[in-house]
């Protein structure tokens, strides 16, 4: 397997995260640790380009404010670093918009992608459909009626 990806930025990685999805904040260190190695898991299947390309992004996230708000991104409060997020995410340069879509992209898959997460959600999406869905006496709606407890 390769190199840890985020450990040369991972203050910058988890302060992205806690502004993209503010539950982060609340995670266990092992809850980061699942997170995190299932980023590292899907970035292994890219290639070395875009893994440094990452990498760069997030120094560029990290050092940015210091120019507005006097201050490393992952040293600032939420506010701040969602109003800097909100600046990326309307960046008139496209390769930026990207670089924040697919950076929130994987955040989403990391932390949504854990099964403790999705059960805290009430989440039962299952790979075999509506008919996985059938416990204790619940029965999937055979004429492909959406059930009315989601």
């Amino acid at each position: 397997m390769t190199a840890a990806v985020l450990l040369p930025v991972g203050a910058t990685f988890r302060a992205v995260a806690m502004t993209v999805v503010p539950e982060t904040a609340a995670l266990e260190p092992k809850e980061w640790e699942v997170l995190e190695r299932g980023v590292e898991a899907a970035l292994s299947q890219r290639p070395e380009t875009m893994r440094r390309q990452l990498v760069l992004f997030l120094r560029v996230i990290e050092y940015l404010p210091l120019l507005s708000h006097r201050g490393r991104f992952s040293r600032l409060d939420l506010a701040a670093r969602l109003a800097i997020c909100r600046r990326l995410e309307r960046s008139p340069r496209l390769l930026i918009r990207r670089g924040l879509w697919g950076l929130r992209t994987l955040i989403f898959m990391g932390y949504y992608g854990q099964p403790a997460v999705q059960g805290r959600l009430g989440y039962r999406a299952h790979p075999d459909g509506w008919s996985a869905r059938r416990r204790g006496g619940e029965e999937a709606a055979s004429d492909g009626a959406v059930p009315t407890d989601l």
